[in-house]
């Protein structure tokens, strides 16, 4: 295929060239040089890249080229999972109605006022419409006030975060009642197995690029483990921040509930907190990201969902609370440190039940090291899952008895009977810790079993 080192090579409009020129694009990017001469032939095209390879303006520069805002109605569609990667998509949208005054672009999310959208919808409907997918469907189907179905364009940003947190539900809902010829076009970090059936489903022949280095685990970040043992996620997170220095520190947690107790804890601390999640109202989710865009606190706590909406460089240091249900989210949150070639640390905080999660990471190649910070420094502990040097205190009883037998005759042979006797004692502990982790890992995939049941993910 032929390569575009320049943006005049696409052929493009004059009004789409003083886009890309408003936006700060001299030439193309690599997912931009891929996907746009296929999105301007109106091919079903799929984007795996990572955030900061310029695949928003992929889809935004086609979507340019085609519009005609002489036509009163709506003709590309964007959802993205989040409220903040929604604005982040129309901000730089909205430079094209600099561009074309006549050219309408609105944004739909939850947290807005639902009435005065219909209000305006029954006015005039967008040319181009960015938004979350359930405000896009009420908006749709529930309110009948928003008119998809002759759209030309469907563009879902973030694929795989829509799938995980159940939003492509609401998408299936609608793109079934949007026309036959409708081009779509799919960007995402990665391809979920679970999400090729809705691929399958709605796109024809797409034509799939990924950009970016297909290495996994960056070697510039180290993984280490930290038991909570007893105690919870905000109490060991804030005895281990004296071990280390951060520019800025990501706290993950799997649940809004825990993100707002930690970033509560931090700040009783004393400690500068930005707070990202799904449970906050629209204002604070908005001081938060303007907060984060200026690097005003040293510490950000988010949700898996909430954190594709920033983009940091300056991250050095991350903490995983516990891990989350697909593993893979494990490494995102991980390699948000660690860029530009600099290291970065991943403090993975773990409790009994992570015990599967984490013998699934080491078998896909990460290396944790295992530490605790007690009494002011880091303490090195033996390797996840390595056997215990210590006997079992009932079997040392048990060895305690055969070895303190009386001073008498004893007949010939007796050492190596006692011998033989200790050993099947260790033998019966070993079968017995083995089986109680079978039934712990059966326990595990009835539980994992029942959650895809009752998600739907079984295909």
């Amino acid at each position: 295929m032929l390569r575009m080192k320049r943006f005049e090579d696409f052929n493009l409009k004059p009004t789409t060239m003083e886009f890309l020129k408003r936006n700060g694009f001299e030439t193309p990017t690599p997912i931009q040089e891929e996907i746009i001469p296929t999105a301007l032939r109106g091919k079903d095209v799929i984007g795996l890249s990572k955030t900061g390879t310029g695949k928003t303006h992929a889809f935004l520069v086609p979507i340019m080229e085609k519009v005609d805002s002489s036509l009163e109605r709506v003709q590309a569609v964007i959802t993205a999972p989040t409220r903040e990667l929604a604005n982040q998509i129309y901000d730089k949208a909205k430079v094209m109605q600099e561009i074309d005054p006549n050219l309408i672009v609105r944004l739909y999310v939850g947290g807005t006022d639902r009435d005065k959208a219909i209000d305006k919808l029954s006015e005039t409907q967008p040319h181009i419409v960015i938004g979350t997918p359930g405000r896009i469907k009420d908006l749709f189907l529930e309110a009948s006030a928003l008119r998809l179905d002759l759209a030309d364009t469907f563009v879902i940003d973030e694929a795989d975060m829509t799938l995980e947190f159940g939003f492509l539900d609401d998408i299936d809902a609608f793109a079934g009642r949007m026309g036959d010829d409708l081009q779509m076009m799919a960007f995402s970090a990665t391809m979920p197995e679970q999400l090729k059936p809705f691929i399958n489903k709605y796109m024809h022949h797409p034509l799939t690029t990924r950009i970016g280095s297909e290495e996994r685990f960056n070697p510039n970040i180290r993984h280490i483990l930290v038991p909570c043992h007893h105690h919870s996620y905000e109490k060991t997170i804030l005895n281990m921040l004296g071990g280390f220095q951060p520019y800025v520190c990501l706290i993950f947690a799997n649940t809004r509930e825990t993100a707002a107790s930690i970033a509560e804890a931090l700040r009783k601390d004393g400690k500068n907190v930005s707070e990202l999640h799904g449970g906050l109202e629209s204002r604070k989710r908005k001081q938060a990201m303007k907060e984060i865009a200026l690097g005003i606190n040293q510490y950000v706590v988010c949700s898996d969902l909430a954190a594709r909406g920033i983009d940091l460089d300056s991250v050095t240091h991350v903490i995983s609370c516990g891990f989350p249900q697909d593993l893979e989210y494990y490494i995102h949150r991980a390699g948000r440190s660690g860029r530009g070639g600099s290291d970065g640390v991943c403090y993975a905080l773990y409790k009994d039940d992570d015990y599967r999660s984490i013998r699934s990471l080491q078998r896909t190649g990460i290396q944790f090291e295992h530490k605790r910070f007690k009494n002011g420094e880091w303490v090195s502990l033996r390797p996840f899952g390595a056997k215990a040097q210590a006997s079992d205190p009932e079997m040392d009883k048990e060895i305690s008895k055969l070895n303190t037998k009386k001073k008498t005759k004893v007949k010939p042979g007796y050492k190596k009977k006692r011998q033989k006797e200790i050993e099947r004692l260790k033998q019966k502990k070993k079968r017995e810790f083995i089986r109680s982790k079978i039934k712990e890992e059966k326990k595990a995939r009835y539980k994992e079993a029942a959650r895809k049941k009752k998600n739907g993910e079984w295909i």
